[in-house]
């Protein structure tokens, strides 16, 4: 009778976590962030907590596991909406390599050793750092490179994140956060409205949240 309820639980949170899952939108584990790193262990030691406990009613262990989907699902909504709140729970990406060179501080900053990022560029076919024109440290703990190539592009600087100017890219391009504020006006643009812009070979490419993509280029802004 005991292990017919084992059986019996496990099948159960089996498909209860199957579809809990589905709802919170994770796919695979490569996307977790650390919010939702901690809700999958959570969840897991609950389910692992309930199938030994067979005396134990299973709504004591679906009650905190719905409080733990609820809580993930409003913390994505936030994520969506702030992206002060997502920045503070989940981070940023890190600038690790540019143009060829190491940023010592980043590493530092993210206690992101030497030896990780030489492993990361061999496992993606990089042979020397210099061949790396930008490598970012995703808040995934994965390593996007972006090697140099004959076609070469510049990198896209993004500007503006649903409706927020990011600061930090602004001083690699000609825009302070004052100049490219009035450039949005002048061209009569509503900042809240633009859901990405980024700047790129003299442009700025701008997505605005009704999916109309545009650009402005040197004649079209009035500095």
């Amino acid at each position: 009778m005991e292990m017919f309820s084992i059986l019996f639980r496990t099948l159960f949170f089996y498909f209860f976590i199957s579809v809990s899952y589905r709802i919170m939108g994770k796919r695979e584990v490569g996307q977790l962030g650390i919010i939702d790193l901690i809700v999958s262990i959570l969840i897991a030691e609950l389910v692992a907590i309930s199938i030994e406990n067979t005396h134990d009613s299973i709504a004591l262990t679906l009650m905190p596991i719905l409080m733990l989907v609820i809580l993930e699902i409003s913390f994505a909504f936030f994520s969506l909406k702030f992206r002060k709140f997502r920045i503070f729970f989940q981070g940023k990406p890190a600038l690790i390599i540019c143009d060829g060179k190491i940023n010592y501080h980043e590493l530092i900053k993210q206690r992101y050793s030497l030896d990780d990022l030489l492993l990361n560029l061999r496992q993606q076919k990089v042979k020397s750092i210099e061949d790396v024109e930008y490598a970012f440290l995703e808040t995934n703990g994965k390593l996007s490179i972006f090697p140099y190539n004959k076609n070469r592009r510049i990198f896209p600087y993004p500007l503006i994140i649903d409706g927020n100017i990011i600061k930090e890219y602004l001083n690699k391009t000609p825009y302070s956060a004052k100049k490219l504020y009035n450039v949005i006006l002048e061209n009569n643009l509503n900042i809240k409205n633009i859901f990405y812009a980024f700047y790129q070979n003299n442009k700025i490419f701008i997505i605005k949240k009704d999916d109309k993509k545009t650009f402005l280029d040197n004649k079209d802004i009035r500095l």
